[in-house]
């Protein structure tokens, strides 16, 4: 199966995290999991639990594609119908954009799956994020959007698939929508927006700024009405 971003408008992914996903058979038995684009299964750093075994509780229950998301190379499988290459490109340490991909670069080259590469630019959302631990790089300023913007068009003349907005997993403030306009007018690449996401509402809002997909995940513990929301909807 070939995915990519590229056809996606007003589109949700839900991540996965193998650590936190006890909720996950009640979301697959739900008429949540027909309104999914796709599952980005994945955690911050080194897992506790198999990411084989997620991913194959989740191709036990659902047809729709598995993506990993890796928070780090280890969370590679073979059991998965694409993966995200993902490049740091709001941080200046050369191990996470290039230097951890090189160490499982063959093994990833022979795997039979999309390999997708997104530019992942992580904002500040008001907190400390596993993200700027792991990787010891700082987020960008929401108030510099022309930065935050020349990044994006740097990813795109990298030869990115996709450009990741991210607030981090718990973000008091979420990806401003006026970045997610501003970036939308200067790139042509699918827009994918995440962290801290409280509300069905502003998923809404950034569809309408200029997301093609919005990625939400463990709010749907906190807030289970959004899932009556996002069936009745979309």
């Amino acid at each position: 199966m070939k995915v990519d971003f590229s056809h996606i408008q007003n589109g949700i992914a839900l991540l996965i995290d193998p650590d936190k996903s006890l909720h996950l058979q009640g979301l697959l038995l739900k008429p949540l999991a027909s309104k999914i684009n796709f599952f980005l299964v994945g955690g911050s750093g080194e897992l506790k639990n198999s990411i084989d075994g997620i991913l194959e509780k989740i191709k036990s229950k659902s047809n729709i594609p598995c993506i990993i998301f890796p928070g780090a190379i280890s969370q590679i499988s073979d059991k998965a119908d694409g993966i995200m290459i993902v490049s740091l490109l709001s941080g200046r340490n050369p191990e996470y954009l290039i230097g951890k991909l090189v160490q499982k670069a063959s093994v990833i080259q022979n795997m039979k799956m999309s390999k997708i590469p997104v530019g992942y630019i992580l904002i500040d959302g008001g907190i400390k994020t596993s993200t700027q631990i792991v990787t010891e790089t700082q987020p960008l300023s929401p108030t510099n959007i022309t930065e935050i913007v020349n990044t994006a068009i740097a990813g795109e003349l990298l030869g990115m698939k996709a450009i990741y907005l991210e607030a981090g997993s718990g973000a008091i403030h979420t990806v401003n929508l006026e970045i997610i306009k501003e970036v939308r007018k200067n790139i042509q690449l699918p827009i994918i927006v995440g962290g801290g996401i409280k509300k069905y509402e502003e998923i809404k809002k950034m569809w309408q700024a200029g997301a093609n997909m919005v990625v939400i995940g463990n709010v749907l513990e906190k807030n289970p009405e959004m899932i009556e929301e996002i069936i009745q909807t979309t």
